[in-house]
């Protein structure tokens, strides 16, 4: 199974923004352990970050061949409709996941355009979000 996780925006600076909210583990480390994890559930996953939303819809369109596509849009999620509609026509599955609880934070952080497009959402688990991801998509 092949699987595509996609980070957007200041996910780069993970470990130096804001620990309490998003962890403090740096994207090389969170990448890491997303590749262990898809070994381990026998899935061949690639990461890719960018802080330019064109590119991440370039990213939306080269995952349509895959079997599954974690996503983390970050801020893109509240208001990107081209990111919304680069996923669109996906054929496999798409995981949403956020590091932290974005239902419990500003009011702007509560709404995805991705919500009805996603097979799941995986909100406020940190780190582990991420594996839940790739479990639910190599069920």
């Amino acid at each position: 199974m092949r699987i595509d996780v996609l980070n957007g925006v200041n996910l780069d600076v993970l470990g130096r923004r804001d620990p309490e909210l998003y962890g403090g583990l740096s994207l090389d480390e969170l990448e890491t352990r997303i590749y262990r994890w898809g070994a381990e559930l026998g899935c061949t996953v690639r990461c890719r970050q960018t802080n330019h939303e064109g590119e991440f819809v370039d990213w939306c369109h080269d995952a349509y061949g895959v079997d599954g596509v974690v996503v983390n849009p970050a801020a893109w999620t509240h208001y990107s409709w081209a990111i919304r509609d680069a996923l669109e026509p996906m054929r496999g599955p798409i995981v949403e996941v956020h590091l932290s609880n974005v239902d419990e934070r500003e009011d702007w952080r509560r709404f995805s355009v991705l919500e009805d497009l996603v097979a799941h959402r995986v909100i406020g688990k940190g780190p582990d979000g991420y594996r839940e991801a790739l479990e639910y998509l190599a069920r």
